[in-house]
């Protein structure tokens, strides 16, 4: 049985769709097809049904499903797993470069097992997919992450800093309580865009948002500069990639904080994660 095999009866099953599976592998649809008839044959049992509607798993798929997305998992962390120097290790980040990655990149490349990090910007949602699938090593997420089909670990905490107009009202203040900042000047990045933190800062909220959520955090910022009553919470190392002129941060008064994850797949061996978890943590 090739992993190859597995790998495409995979996309399969997340797109239900053999061209768009066949277009998100790269290959022609009939040697799609033909790769999943053979793996059909090899195991014995029918993975999928398929009819000129739809394509459905069948109960024998569903099961298939899960162990090929451990197995592949399992197979994307061998050679990290033997040690092998410069073993590539995939990193799901988003697209800031922050003072703890940047360390946490240097200390991949010490000790007797170095690695060669390479980073992949990801939404957070396609980066949970894409570790559960294999296709990363690990990825970070701050917030909750409240999937099953991952292993989260706590590697630290960060402080959430307001982000404020230079004309703001508190931006001369050192600290500031969510208490004291205008609800209706509150502006959040839609929640798809990052369910785990957008929920985070739902939760220490005072009042429940006045504003609609929308656009991303580029968006959102840029609102901000613009608005004199504008804000919003953002955590404090992620604002080192986001500086502007027009924009202040500034900590909150009692602290906020939210907790920082690694996640990698249920494959990966508890010796590996606790290594990765101290890759970024304090």
């Amino acid at each position: 049985m090739e992993l190859r095999a597995l790998q495409y009866f995979v996309t399969v099953a997340e797109e239900l769709h053999f061209g768009r599976a066949a277009q998100r592998l790269s290959i022609v649809q009939p040697a799609l097809s033909q790769q999943i008839s053979r793996l059909e044959r090899e195991l014995d049992v029918r993975l999928l049904e398929r009819t000129s509607r739809r394509v459905r798993l069948t109960a024998a798929g569903e099961r298939v499903l899960a162990a090929a997305r451990e197995t592949l998992a399992a197979a994307a962390r061998v050679r990290v797993v033997a040690g092998q120097p410069a073993a590539v290790l995939r990193l799901g980040v988003a697209s800031c470069v922050t003072p703890r990655l940047e360390r946490a990149v240097g200390r991949m490349g010490e000790g007797e097992r170095p690695a060669e990090p390479k980073l992949v910007d990801l939404p957070v949602t396609a980066r949970l997919d894409a570790v559960r699938d294999g296709e990363l090593d690990l990825a970070l997420v701050l917030g909750a992450v409240t999937s099953a089909a991952v292993t989260a670990v706590r590697a630290w905490s960060e402080p959430l800093h307001a982000v404020l107009a230079r004309d703001h009202p508190a931006a001369r203040e050192r600290a500031v309580s969510l208490h004291d900042l205008d609800p209706s000047g509150l502006r959040l990045p839609a929640r798809e865009g990052d369910p785990p933190m957008h929920d985070a800062i739902l939760a220490v909220l005072p009042v429940a948002p006045l504003r609609p959520p929308a656009g991303d955090i580029l968006n959102v910022l840029f609102e901000v500069g613009r608005d004199p009553e504008g804000w919003t919470l953002m955590p404090a190392e992620q604002l080192a990639g986001s500086r502007t002129e027009r924009l202040l941060q500034v900590p909150l008064n009692p602290p906020v904080t939210v907790d920082c994850h690694v996640v990698t797949s249920l494959a990966t061996p508890e010796p590996c994660v606790e290594s990765y978890v101290a890759l970024f943590a304090d």
